[in-house]
């Protein structure tokens, strides 16, 4: 078997102290905090398409990385070409998961029927690369954002016949999903969206998302998928307006549609700053509604106006990630590395030092989230900052919801005049995070 990372060696955890560029400095599977060990707080995936597909291009010019693998672009051959390196490069790296969307990991023929044949026999590939291992399908999905069919969305297009192609892409991606074992499938609404109202029924291509949601949920439960189905979040990019701006939006289009008994957020950090939210805020909504399910784990740039699809170095950014997912009892999915190495770090050695960068900076944060929690004082200020509430009889009401308006009216009225002068304290705990991080 030919090996692809041929000058990589298997990446081992060695300290902060280590000068290895190819050994882990935080990240040590087998540390427990919390309870846990790291390998079981962080579930990591391999991105298919960025890690195996992804040559460099981007809107100004062409490939500057070479993802052959040996074998020509475009062909049979090269897709498992692609399993073979995948496969070495999770291994290397103790990587358990991967994500794909069908058009990743086959060419797409011209006809629909010719593709599933080829999604069909690289499938079968795939399971053949995951036997005596422990590497497993974290979620699929299907790309319906690249083909030119989609320009006018995919659930929410205009067009009968593109709906009824979407509609078997997504078929065909839960068998494979389902085939694979995948805990997971995703809806990325790349192109569900408008640019102007001046042609668009609102009303009509949300009725007609929802439709197609609920024939996936329908169709994958009968053919054995117990997982979670997930919508994930998505501003701006590539329409004006999209239907998954934010978590709060999808999770109001999954209650307005009943999809919110199946479906959860796959909240990526990048489109949370598209949106003008932190990572932080879109796992907090996420999760005190219930459906905090996976994490696209990357970064943006808060310079640039597009999806940058970064890998993750900020550990205040993942600190706070792993408070939120600590404080919401863990994931359903995993931490899906969706992100790419810049246009010139162009060789297969980037790719390794990438996923160190970012399986580090979780790991980091993780250790630090603890820390935080086990440290107390956040939690204790917020309890008492809404004290008034659970000490208080009139607070106890309100809680309770049997106070009427006019009963906290003729308590206002009694109590005289009153100016709060809580502090909220702000800058003092974003000193003890500090403290925490750096002290």
């Amino acid at each position: 078997m030919k090996e692809y990372f041929e000058n990589i060696p298997v990446i081992k955890y060695e300290g902060s102290k280590s000068k290895n560029p190819f050994a882990f400095k935080f990240y040590d599977k087998n540390r427990v905090i919390l309870g846990k060990t790291m390998e079981e707080h962080l579930p990591f995936a391999m991105a298919w398409w960025h890690n195996l597909c992804a040559q460099g291009t981007d809107m100004f010019g062409r490939d500057t990385a070479n993802k052959s693998f040996g074998e020509t672009v475009g062909t049979m051959a090269h897709a498992k070409a692609k399993v073979d390196a995948g496969f070495e490069f999770m291994k290397k790296l103790g990587i358990k998961y991967f994500c794909f969307h069908d058009v990743d990991i086959v060419p797409e023929a011209e006809d629909i029927k010719e593709t599933n044949k080829r999604l069909d026999e690289i499938t079968d590939y795939i399971l053949e690369k995951m036997q005596g291992t422990d590497i497993k399908c974290l979620w699929g999905t299907a790309n319906m954002f690249s083909n030119p069919r989609y320009m006018n969305g995919a659930g929410s297009t205009n067009s009968a016949e593109v709906y009824c192609f979407a509609a078997a892409q997504v078929k065909k991606a839960l068998e494979l999903t389902v085939k694979l074992g995948g805990k997971g499938y995703v809806f990325w609404g790349g192109r569900e969206g408008y640019e102007t109202l001046l042609n668009t029924d609102v009303k009509f291509e949300e009725e007609n998302i929802a439709r197609l949601m609920k024939m996936a949920v329908d169709y994958g439960r009968s053919i054995g998928f117990t997982g979670d189905f997930y919508i994930e979040p998505k501003p701006k990019e590539p329409m004006k307006h999209q239907y998954d701006f934010d978590a709060a939006t999808a999770i109001g289009f999954l209650r307005k549609y009943g999809l919110d008994k199946d479906f959860k957020m796959n909240i990526e950090a990048n489109h949370a700053t598209l949106a003008g939210h932190t990572f932080q805020h879109e796992l907090r909504v996420s999760a005190i509604n219930g459906m905090l399910g996976s994490i696209d784990a990357n970064q943006g740039d808060y310079l640039l106006g597009w999806d940058t699809d970064e890998f993750p170095f900020n550990v205040y950014e993942s600190t706070l990630c792993m408070y939120e997912v600590l404080k919401a009892g863990g994931l359903t999915g995993g931490f899906n590395f969706d992100a790419k190495n810049r246009r010139p770090s162009n060789t297969l050695e980037d790719m390794v030092h990438a996923y160190i960068l970012g399986m580090d900076t979780f790991a980091l944060g993780l250790i630090k989230a603890a820390e935080i929690i086990e440290d107390g004082t956040i939690d204790e200020f917020i309890k008492e900052k809404y004290s008034s509430f659970s000490n208080t009889d009139i607070g106890k009401k309100i809680l309770s919801g049997n106070a009427t308006l006019a009963e906290l009216a003729a308590y206002a009225e009694n109590m005289g005049v009153k100016n709060s002068t809580d502090s909220g304290r702000a800058e003092y705990l974003e000193a003890v995070v500090n403290n925490i991080l750096f002290g």
